[in-house]
């Protein structure tokens, strides 16, 4: 079992904000949040706006990272804010606060530097008009094989069924400012990934302090949740441990000295 955070009455406990990406709901992460409760941790979940049912306008990535930003704001104690996939781009956008994160985890998730969209990573710079109504629904051909290629087939049903669509508006908001430059942060590659390209994640890896690797698809909180968890107390357990320079939160690295293998 990985040791939590210090709960001694004076030490305020270091607790999970667990980002959902496109097409998601918060419910994904039941799997983990339910591993790492039994293994000592607290871990809360939000629900993006830019997922599901949308008004007009529609939500976008600002949204999103107001609503990230709202559960730094409640928490009690340092919060590890684990972004996955698109969950990145809001992530980035509000964990620099204030209130900061202790900690950044992007989880085959999208890190980007200011000035890019989700869009803008993957080549696209057409209109820079934001699509205010439209939604989209998942875009692989095959999002079983896509999303959930190493889950077994039931539970892989399971969760295609429960994917919701997405607001266009989210994949066109661009960052405007960048937590991981002040925030700690580890990137969690997952080498057999069929949606986001364990190439890409490799090469945004490079701005993150450490990197860590899973042996999975794309969604490792559904295919490999006792594993994810543990890997997240380890980095919940050094996050949490007293440094000199900012009392239990390790100092960002140079993005000239990036460790590997945390």
């Amino acid at each position: 079992m990985t040791a939590a955070a210090d709960t001694s009455p004076t030490t305020p406990r270091l607790s999970f904000l667990l980002v959902h990406g496109a097409w998601h709901r918060s419910g994904s992460w039941d799997p983990v949040r339910e591993a790492l409760a039994a293994d000592g941790w607290t871990a809360r979940t939000v629900d993006l706006p830019s997922a599901g049912p949308q008004r007009t306008p529609a939500a976008g990535m600002y949204d999103d990272a107001d609503a990230v930003a709202a559960h730094l704001r409640q928490a009690v104690g340092p919060v590890i804010v684990v972004g996955h996939s698109y969950g990145g781009l809001p992530v980035t956008q509000a964990a620099a606060g204030p209130p900061a994160a202790a900690h950044l985890v992007y989880l085959a998730a999208y890190l980007p530097e200011e000035g890019e969209s989700l869009l803008s990573i993957h080549g696209h710079h057409g209109s820079q008009d934001e699509d205010l109504n439209g939604t989209a629904p998942v875009v692989f051909d095959d999002p079983r094989t896509a999303l959930f290629g190493d889950l077994p087939d039931e539970q892989a049903e399971d969760a295609v069924g429960r994917l919701v669509t997405q607001s266009r508006r989210s994949f066109q908001q661009r960052v405007t400012r960048a937590a991981w430059r002040t925030v700690p942060s580890t990137y969690v590659l997952c080498e057999r990934d069929k949606a986001l390209p364990p190439a890409l994640q490799g090469r945004m890896s490079a701005r993150a302090a450490h990197v860590e690797r899973l042996n999975t698809g794309h969604s490792p909180f559904l295919s490999a949740p006792a594993e994810l968890a543990a890997l997240l107390g380890r980095i919940g357990a050094k996050a949490a441990r007293p440094s000199p320079d900012r009392g239990g939160r390790e100092r960002a690295r140079p993005r000239g000295d990036r460790g590997r293998g945390q």
